[in-house]
This record gives C-alpha cells, structure tokens and sequence, in this order.
C-alpha cells in the first residue's frame, strides 16, 4: 500500500496518475479535500481511500503494517503567507510527525523540500548538506522547509530510505486550482488568449536585460518520473534537487508560449513591485549531479518541449492530467 500526502494538489495528483498509469491502484490519498476545484484533479483516479489530512496519523498508527511507502507531497506553499505559525504547523511540525512514524515503523519516505530553501542563491544551488545550515530563505515558505531539511539530516533515527526534494519551478497539468501561485506558464497563457500579449518584469540590476532573468523550470511529469525512480531505486538517502540543470529566461518562456499557441511575441514589461524588488530571485539553475550520480538517466523535457505539450495536450483542452 502507498500513501501519498496532498494527493488532490498539483504534483500529488500528478503522481497518482504516474501511479495508476504503471497499474499501481493500491493507494491512499491524504489531503484537504474540501476545495472543488482540487478534488477534480482526483477524479476517475483509482485508489482505495481518502483520508483527511487531520485524521491521517491515527489511521496510520492502526495501518502502518500495511504500507510500504509514503510519499509526502503536500505542504502549504503559498509564497506570499507571512504568518509563520502557518508553515510551522502544515510544513515543519507535519513532516516531522510523518518522519517518526516512518521511522519507527520502517517505512520508506520521500518528501518535498524546494528550491526557496537557497533564497538569493548565494551559496550556490548545489544539494550539498554541508551548506543547509547556511542557507538564507526569503519568506516563510521557504523558511519551513529549510528548517526541516536542516532537521532531518541531524537526525540519528531515520526511515530506512528518505529523499528530500527540493522542487524548482514545476509547471504543468493539474494546477488549475492554485490562482496566484499557479506557474508563470500558467499565467502567460491566460495573458495571451485575453490580451494578446504578456507581461514580464523589468530588469532592475544592470548585469540582466530585461526579460533575461533566468529560472529552471521543470515540467511535472519530469518530476513524477524521478519520484517513481526513488522508490524503485536503491538511491542513497538524502536531499535531492528536482529541476533540469538548465536555467532558462523568462523572454524564452514567453516565446514558447506564444509558439505553442502559434501567436507572434507581444511581450510588455512591467516594473517589479517595490514589496517583492529586493526579494527577487534573477537566476535559478538546479545542479543536479547527485541525482545523476544515484543512477537517474532520462533526459529531461526542454522548456519548448514542455510548454507545447503543457498548453497543446491540457490547456487548450481544459484536461486534467
């Protein structure tokens, strides 16, 4: 049996699919399912029960014999959340809870960590341990799950396999739910269907061009690829990056959008916001050697490959991965 936490959101339902299209359907979903707009991310999905993120650690305590993994995908990740009580309840102290049980009934974890946890970037964006203790987040999303990282890899009683993952900027299928905090690609589409046009922000250091700032985007189903490897695996225990080595510009995100919409370029940009200016990030790029190194040989979609069958396959049809 496989548990999966925040089986109704973005990359949760995502793996689900990755599961159901391997003819795994012996799953328990976890989450929150009072939002509509999530749980259709769910539908027509085969698995065995929903249990409410509430009542999870009771129903584990009497089921634990019956598991053979869990992976905890859910987390609250809205990067605008300045109340950190929030994140210490949903993100730090709810990981720790699932990393006990795991670890004292021998059972197998892979959570999600992120790439927020580096900020600025100035250590660098390698997933080496030894700079967890040094890196400098920018809000409180990322806060909570550096904390946990620096946590978990103190700690002397683990499970007997554990990845963390830090996820760069997923985008794909199944995110329609999140408003705001859906991916740039998200948001571009709809910019172009109702203005034709989208809109970037402007440089405000003189070593970028506008429109040339840089980020690794990495396309969902790249994601549940690797979480589908981890498990079948035996990769050694620790935090992962989960992007594609490549970082990209924001002018090439937006050119690819517009390709895969067979529209001409009409790009505007736009001053960032004074609240967000000194916080935001100019480049982003996974290194991913580790995951390499553990035995992970698929290439990766490119970002044009990516956001054509992203907006061709789903968008334009309204689908649900």
């Amino acid at each position: 049996m496989i548990i999966i936490t925040g089986a109704a959101g973005f990359i949760g339902s995502c793996l689900v699919n990755k599961f159901n299209n391997k003819g795994e359907k012996n799953l328990i979903l976890v989450d929150d399912f009072s939002n509509p707009l999530k749980n259709k991310n769910i539908e027509n999905k085969a698995f065995i029960e929903k249990i409410d993120r509430e009542a999870f650690f009771s129903w584990l305590d009497s089921n634990y014999d019956e598991v053979d993994f869990i992976f905890h995908i859910g987390a609250r990740t809205d990067t605008t959340e300045f109340n950190k009580d929030v994140f210490d309840k949903l993100n730090y102290g709810y990981t720790k809870v699932i990393w006990k049980a795991c670890s004292n009934y021998g059972i197998p974890l892979v959570y999600a960590s992120s790439a927020a946890t580096y900020g600025l970037g100035e250590f660098g964006y390698a997933d080496d341990h030894n700079i967890i203790d040094r890196l400098k987040p920018l809000n409180a999303y990322g806060e909570s799950k550096n904390e946990f990282d620096k946590w978990a890899i103190k700690q002397s009683e683990t499970p007997p396999f554990w990845a963390g993952l830090k996820f760069f900027n997923v985008y794909g299928p199944n995110e329609y739910h999140k408003g705001r905090m859906a991916s740039v690609i998200f948001h571009a589409y709809h910019q172009i269907l109702k203005n034709g046009q989208m809109k970037l922000f402007r440089s405000h250091r003189p070593d970028f061009e506008d429109g040339k700032q840089l980020r690794d985007f990495v396309y969902v189903k790249d994601v549940v690829d690797v979480i589908w490897f981890l498990q079948k695996m035996s990769a050694p225990s620790g935090i992962y990056n989960l992007g594609t080595g490549t970082a990209r510009t924001f002018t090439d995100l937006a050119n690819a959008t517009f390709s895969a919409l067979q529209r001409t370029p009409a790009i505007e940009f736009i001053d960032t916001p004074d609240d967000i200016r000194d916080k935001y990030q100019y480049f982003t790029e996974a290194k991913m050697q580790k995951l390499r190194n553990a035995g992970y040989t698929k290439e990766f979609y490119s970002l044009e490959q990516g956001i054509e069958e992203y907006v061709q396959a789903y968008l334009l049809n309204d689908l649900i991965n």
